[in-house]
C-alpha cells in the first residue's frame, strides 16, 4: 500500500497523519532546529543561513500520492508567501536522485529539496516528525524553531499561508525574541 491518504501504515512502513495542524506558543518553542545536507543539484543546504524569516519545510517523496496531491498547494503558497519565507523540501525514501528531481520538474517544485534517502535528515526534527512521517509540513519561525506542523497533508494552500503568516505577524510584532521555549522532546 505504501503512502496512501489514510492514516496507518503502509507496506514500507511510512506513516501518514490526518493532516492535523499543531501551533507552538513562541514561548513553548525549543531550541532552533540544525540540518545540513545536500539539494538535489548536489549543492550544500544549511537551515541556519535562511534564519531571519520564516522557513516552510515539506516532508515528501517521488512514489507518495499524497505528496503528488500537496504539491500544487506548496507551490502556490510559495508564490503567494514571496521571498519574505523560505521553503525547503526533504526528499526521503527515493532511490535515487534522479527520480526526485523527476518530481521537481514534473510539478515544477520552485525551492530546493536535500535529499536523504535514509530519512536521516528527519532527526533534526525529533519531537515533531518521526523518521517514517510523510508527508509532512514544517513551519519554522525566525529564529529555526518550530512554530507549527502539519502533519499528513495540508488540508489546503490558504492553511499553509494562514499558520506562516501567523508566525511572520507575530516575529514582527515581537522583534522576533523568545526564550528559546522548554525544549523539544
Amino acid at each position: 500500500m505504501g503512502c496512501s491518504d489514510v492514516s496507518g501504515t503502509g507496506d514500507k512502513g511510512y506513516v501518514t497523519g490526518d493532516g492535523r495542524i499543531n501551533e507552538v506558543a513562541a514561548a513553548d518553542r525549543g531550541k532552533p532546529v540544525e540540518l545540513e545536507g545536500t539539494d538535489l543539484d548536489e549543492e550544500p543546504v544549511d537551515l541556519t543561513d535562511l534564519r531571519g524569516k520564516p522557513v516552510v519545510v515539506n516532508v515528501w517523496g517521488s512514489w507518495c500520492a499524497p505528496c503528488r496531491a500537496e504539491q500544487p498547494d506548496l507551490n502556490e503558497a510559495a508564490a503567494e508567501l514571496g521571498d519574505d519565507v523560505a521553503f525547503l523540501g526533504i526528499n526521503i525514501r527515493d532511490a535515487s536522485p534522479a527520480n526526485a528531481a523527476a518530481y521537481v520538474r514534473r510539478f515544477e517544485v520552485p525551492y530546493p529539496s536535500v535529499y536523504s534517502p535514509d530519512s536521516g535528515a528527519l532527526l533534526a526534527f525529533r519531537g515533531t516528525l518521526g523518521p517514517n512521517t510523510i508527508p509532512a509540513t514544517v513551519v519554522l519561525d525566525r529564529e529555526g524553531r518550530v512554530a507549527a506542523s502539519v502533519i499528513g497533508s495540508l488540508p489546503s494552500r490558504q492553511t499553509l499561508v494562514d499558520l506562516v503568516e501567523a508566525v511572520s505577524d507575530e516575529a514582527a510584532g515581537d522583534g522576533g525574541t523568545g526564550d528559546g521555549g522548554a525544549g523539544d522532546e
